[in-house]
C-alpha cells in the first residue's frame, strides 16, 4: 500500500496516460528540533507533540536529522561512544507508529560557521575534496538510512543543488540506501533546481522544497495567489508527466512576514499585521495541493516538540494556524466550511 502512495507504475498502461498514476494524500508536518534532535527520542515530550499534529488531520511527520559538513569536504555526526548511532534516529520512527503516523526522514546538513552560506551553496574546488565529500556523505546516510530502515519515506539529499552534476556518486548511493530500507525514495529540490536533478528515475518520488515566490504584491488576495498556483501547478503537472513521477512537497511553508509571498524562505519575522499574508499563503498552498492529481501532499514547516512548539519563525503550531490545517486536512471541518460559504 505505501509503495503504491509514492511510486509510479511503469506498466505499459501507466505510459499510455496523461501522467502518472494518482497516489493517495501526503498531509505531513515536519518536527524541528531545539537542539541537535534529541528530543525525538523522549516520549515524554514526542507523546504530547504527536497527539496535537493528529489533531490537526496530519497523517504524517517528517524528522531532519543532521550532520555538519566542514569546508574541507568531511562530513561529521554525532555517534554514541559504543560506535552505535543516535537513539533520536529510530526511536521516533516507533513512536510515530505507535501514534498512527507515518513517518518520513529527511537529512539536513548543518552548514553555520562555514564559508557556504547555505545547503545550495555546498561545492568544492578539487577532486579530493568532492571524494571526502562523498564518502563521508555516504557514510552519514547508509547509517541513517540503516537506523531507519523501518521509516515510510526516506530523502537520500536536502538541498544540495551544486552537486547535482555528480550523477555517478548520487546514482551509486540510491542503490546502496535501497539495499538498507524498503521505504519510498526521495530527493528534496530546492525549488529553483528540481528540473535539474539527473536522477529522478532512480527515485520513487519528485520532492521539492516548495518555496515559490507567488507575487510582488505586498497585500495580495485570495484570488491572486490561487492564480499564481494555478500557474505554478501547470508547470509541475508537465514535469509529473515528464518523468512520469508523481511529486510531493518535502518542504513548504509561510513565516510571519510581509515578504510571505514574494519571498516564501525568508526568516525575517514581522509584526502581527503580517499573521494575515502567512495564513492566506499557506491557505492557496493547500488550496492547490488538494486540487492537483500529480501533487501528492506536503510536509509543512515547522512544528517543534512540546512544551515549546511554536518556535521563533515559520509558527507552524499557532492557534490560528493550526484551525487552518484542520480546515483543509479534517474532513469534519472541510464539510463544516463547505456548508459556512454555501449559507452566505
Amino acid at each position: 500500500m505505501l509503495s503504491l502512495l509514492l511510486t509510479c507504475s511503469l506498466s505499459a498502461m501507466a505510459l499510455q496516460d496523461p501522467g502518472p498514476p494518482k497516489g493517495e494524500a501526503v498531509r505531513g508536518i515536519t518536527i524541528s528540533t531545539h537542539g541537535m534532535g534529541r528530543e525525538w527520542a523522549d516520549p515524554e515530550v514526542m507523546q504530547p507533540t504527536l497527539k496535537k499534529i493528529l489533531e490537526t488531520g496530519a497523517e504524517w511527520i517528517a524528522l531532519h536529522p543532521y550532520a555538519r559538513i566542514h569546508e574541507d569536504g568531511r562530513v561529521t555526526w554525532r555517534r554514541r561512544k559504543n560506535g552505535g548511532t543516535p537513539s533520536y534516529w529510530s526511536k521516533p520512527i516507533a513512536l510515530a507508529h505507535k501514534a498512527g503516523l507515518k513517518i518520513l526522514i529527511k537529512p539536513h546538513i548543518a552548514y553555520w560557521g562555514t564559508r557556504f552560506a547555505w545547503r545550495g551553496e555546498i561545492a568544492f574546488k578539487t577532486e579530493a575534496e568532492w571524494e571526502r565529500f562523498f564518502q563521508g556523505y555516504r557514510d552519514w546516510i547508509l547509517a541513517l538510512a540503516e537506523a531507519s530502515r523501518d521509516a515510510d519515506g526516506f530523502v537520500v539529499g536536502t538541498e544540495l543543488d551544486k552537486t547535482l552534476g555528480r550523477e555517478k556518486e548520487w546514482r551509486a548511493l540510491i542503490a546502496e540506501v535501497r539495499k538498507r530500507t524498503k521505504a519510498p525514495l526521495t530527493y528534496a529540490a530546492n525549488w529553483t533546481d528540481y528540473e535539474r536533478v539527473p536522477f529522478w528515475d532512480a527515485l520513487d518520488v519528485v520532492g521539492i522544497q516548495a518555496y515559490f515566490p507567488l507575487t510582488e504584491a505586498r497585500r495580495p488576495d485570495d484570488r491572486e495567489l490561487d492564480r499564481a498556483w494555478e500557474e505554478r501547478m501547470k508547470k509541475l503537472r508537465a514535469f509529473a508527466k515528464k518523468t512520469n513521477r508523481n511529486i510531493v512537497f518535502t518542504e513548504i511553508g509561510y513565516n510571519r512576514s510581509h515578504k510571505a509571498a514574494r519571498e516564501p524562505w525568508t526568516y525575517r519575522t514581522d509584526g502581527a499585521d503580517a499573521k494575515p499574508l502567512q495564513r492566506r499563503c499557506l491557505g492557496a498552498a493547500l488550496r492547490a495541493i488538494e486540487r492537483e492529481p500529480c501533487v501528492l501532499g506536503a510536509f509543512l514547516w515547522k512544528w517543534f516538540p512540546e512544551p515549546y512548539p511554536v518556535g521563533r519563525n515559520f509558527q507552524l503550531a499557532t492557534k490560528e494556524i493550526r484551525a487552518l490545517i484542520r480546515k483543509h486536512w479534517r474532513p469534519e471541518e472541510r464539510k463544516k466550511a463547505k456548508k459556512q460559504t454555501s449559507g452566505r
